[in-house]
């Protein structure tokens, strides 16, 4: 594994000498433009192994993308490598529908301390809850970013994150949201604890979710990317595009249904990606992403 070779993968061609705040914020921006939060291995037939080599492989050499345990981890040990101290947390997903959190820990994310102050990178997320630059661990605090403001709320040991909404402008309403989440104000998107965890603890987490008839990863195909303005996201077959605040308070979101023949050029031209095998979209599951 080697650090230019993932350089070159994100297009990041700034210095890295110093593990400082602007450093890492930039490569964490490089990483989520490059490398798609995406699940498309477990609709082409293929495991996704917890194994940093193989992360790195599959990321770095085969431009594709992945959740959360791979994208997370890879970003664990490039920050290392640069110098920078590093945490493995573990935090459970809020799912709106069923206005409840996951029972057991589902997602992997990172706690970095640099200059006496802790911050939460977390390049796994995708979609339109994720961070585009870190943010600091303070609890209370609206932190501003491109795609909206997130803050974290912390109660006894317990930190909620959460993303205040934007009205949406949907140019073609017909393949839109449910009401119910197109007027929601604020998005609770995950919780976790300070906890360490140590890799092997999402082993069993990383089987589940990409086998469980009833878990969301094999019930929906994804791929998200973020852009330079808003995000782009395949789910089954509905391609949605989004310009963050391109009036005040207001996302432009656009939305159309990609044909069969179609998914390669979409996954090739939209997300850089290109599949060893056949891929078969999914979008059984009510459950909203956006």
């Amino acid at each position: 594994m080697d650090i230019q070779e993932y350089f070159a993968r994100i297009s990041y061609r700034g210095s890295h000498n110093k593990p400082d705040l602007a450093t890492m914020s930039d490569i964490f921006q490089h990483h989520i433009q490059a490398v798609p939060f995406e699940n498309l291995s477990i609709h082409c037939g293929e495991s996704i192994e917890l194994d940093l080599e193989a992360t790195y492989n599959k990321i770095v050499r085969k431009k594709r993308g992945g959740w959360c345990m791979e994208n997370n981890y890879l970003l664990s040990w490039v920050l290392k490598t640069l110098g920078y101290d590093i945490t493995l947390l573990g935090g459970k997903v809020y799912v709106p529908e069923l206005d409840a959190y996951s029972n057991e820990i589902d997602h992997l994310l990172l706690q970095v301390e640099l200059d006496g102050k802790s911050y939460i990178v977390d390049g796994g997320f995708g979609m339109a809850y994720q961070l585009w630059q870190p943010m600091e661990l303070i609890s209370g605090t609206d932190q501003p970013q491109t795609p909206g403001v997130f803050r974290f709320q912390e109660e006894s040991g317990t930190w909620y994150l959460e993303k205040v909404k934007r009205k949406q402008c949907v140019l073609n309403q017909s393949t839109s949201t449910s009401q119910n989440v197109e007027n929601e104000v604020c998005r609770r998107v995950y919780l976790f604890t300070l906890q360490p965890r140590d890799i092997e603890e999402f082993r069993g987490c990383n089987a589940h979710l990409q086998t469980a008839p009833d878990s969301l990863f094999v019930t929906k195909s994804i791929c998200s990317l973020q852009t330079a303005d808003g995000i782009r996201a395949l789910v089954g077959w509905k391609l949605t595009e989004i310009k963050y605040n391109y009036r005040d308070n207001m996302d432009l979101v656009e939305i159309r249904i990609i044909a069969d023949e179609e998914m390669e050029k979409t996954l090739k031209e939209k997300f850089n990606i290109t599949l060893d095998k056949k891929f078969v979209p999914v979008n059984m599951s009510r459950l909203s992403l956006f």
